[in-house]
């Protein structure tokens, strides 16, 4: 994962961001309010919007590091699911609950079989 496809991913958001920027400036010219205000506003939004996209950023590069890194290493891959921590965003709670599903399923398919044979 790297910054720039995060960005990619984020450029709707992004757009719809200085859209609302560009909206709000526009709204601020018939006002007789400084050029600092007018200064202020966005560069404030702006840098909230950077700081709170660089700390998902981070989030999520740590723990999908982590992940891929941990793949590489097992020998058996389906046991992933049993060794990764407990993300604190939602996208990786989602994917992580995914995985369990998948081996469940798996397990639960494993054992149809490996007990049908023996009712042979």
């Amino acid at each position: 994962m790297n910054f720039k496809s995060f960005m990619k991913d984020k450029l709707v958001l992004t757009i719809l961001l200085l859209f609302g920027i560009a909206t709000i400036e526009i709204f601020l010219i018939p006002f007789k309010f400084g050029i600092f205000i007018k200064l202020y506003i966005p560069i404030v939004i702006l840098f909230v919007y950077m700081l709170g996209i660089l700390i998902e950023y981070f989030t999520k590069k740590s723990f999908y590091t982590k992940l891929f890194n941990m793949l590489n290493e097992l020998e058996d891959k389906y046991l992933i699911s049993e060794i990764i921590k407990n993300p604190s965003f939602l996208e990786g709670k989602l994917f992580k609950n995914a995985f369990e599903q998948i081996d469940k399923a798996m397990i639960e398919n494993v054992n149809k079989y490996k007990y049908m044979r023996r009712g042979l």
